[in-house]
């Protein structure tokens, strides 16, 4: 038997019933789905997922086949933010492309349905795989796994978006300009604590902007983590958790993906290169992605990372926050409380290791 047969269990996904917070009224769900997806809902049982900490996922068993209902949290919400409307609409125009997604079934944005807008999607079996290093897997598959995950970057940044009818996907404007800017008033909506590396990145991201005109679709939260591997094969069946998505820099979902090398995920501070363990170093995960991209060396590295360190920060501080105040999606909230601090630490240390270099 193949090392990649013997599945572990860790890497399945977890479900437990539906937390309290998340509860909505089933027979009601059943009912509605019963005359739109042309199936038996009668005897519908649902399951929450573990993890994700934006939008509430659901299992749905129903008439012998599954499904997966995304919908919006309850409670107040900040603006702009759990855009299930653009998960589905992305993840629908991107069906017949290169890029694996679930099949989309059905958007509902009516409020007195369940209580928040929500779809259902495909439920696509297979492996979860959190941890970035891939402990359960062999050496070899897991170098199989990063190249096929640099090919579906690349993939995903050559999209035409003229041609799968998400040119007006984004917003007209700089787009880093227009990042910074949101998350810098995410972050002060959901501030708990003075940062002071935060509010000295909020000041050097704007003067730091490379100048490029390049637009691409971009996944916003591109990760292993985020992907469902196949049960046995090292190869991604899915990507999944397109709530950032939009049309943007390539390079901002590259820098996104690297963050697991400066402090985010269990490759910080480690050796790695494809030789010793078939996980790539940072040098080659760029080495890989350019490859498959057709582009030549990146310039203003330090720029990318700093901005997506800053970016996720913002990020899990709106989650700690909405843990706070009871409307967390997952129980994980808990471990965010110092993450903002920590990254924004980490994105400081890079941009004064960089001027310094400099002088």
């Amino acid at each position: 038997m193949r090392e990649t047969e013997e599945v572990s269990l860790s890497d399945q996904p977890e479900l437990t019933p539906v937390r309290k917070q998340h509860r909505f009224d089933e027979q009601r769900l059943a009912k509605y789905l019963q005359g739109r997806l042309d199936r038996n809902f009668s005897d519908l049982s649902v399951l929450q997922f573990e993890g994700g900490q934006s939008n509430p996922t659901f299992q749905l068993s129903a008439d012998g086949r599954k499904y997966v209902l995304r919908k919006k949290p309850p409670g107040q919400l900040l603006k702009s933010a759990h855009q299930v409307d653009r998960e589905y609409r992305v993840m629908t125009a991107l069906r017949d492309t290169a890029v694996p997604v679930p099949k989309t079934y059905h958007l509902c944005e009516d409020d007195a349905v369940l209580g928040t807008a929500f779809f259902v999607m495909e439920k696509v079996e297979g492996r979860v795989l959190v941890d970035p290093s891939l402990p359960s897997m062999s050496k070899d598959d897991r170098h199989a796994l990063y190249d096929h995950f640099f090919e579906i970057l690349a993939a995903l940044h050559a999209i035409d978006l003229d041609a799968v009818g998400l040119s007006d996907f984004g917003r007209a404007g700089n787009y880093y300009e227009r990042q910074i800017s949101r998350w810098s008033k995410q972050y002060r909506a959901s501030e708990t604590e003075h940062i002071p590396e935060m509010e000295a990145l909020m000041k050097w991201l704007p003067k730091n902007i490379p100048q490029t005109e390049e637009l691409t679709l971009v996944h916003g939260d591109y990760r292993v983590a985020n992907c469902i591997v196949h049960p046995t094969e090292p190869r991604i069946v899915a990507l999944l958790d397109w709530e950032l998505s939009t049309t943007g820099h390539p390079l901002a979902d590259v820098g996104y993906s690297c963050m697991m090398y400066h402090g985010w995920g269990t490759l910080a501070n480690r050796d790695f290169g494809h030789d010793a363990s078939g996980i790539p170093s940072e040098q080659e995960f760029l080495d890989g992605y350019s490859a498959c991209a057709g582009i030549g060396p990146i310039e203003n590295w330090t720029f990318y990372i700093v901005y997506n360190l800053f970016r996720f920060g913002g990020i899990v501080q709106g989650v700690y926050k909405r843990g706070l105040d009871g409307n967390a999606s997952s129980e994980q909230w808990k471990e965010r409380g110092d993450q903002c601090r920590a990254h924004a630490e980490s994105a400081w240390s890079l941009v004064q290791a960089a001027e310094k270099g400099s002088r």
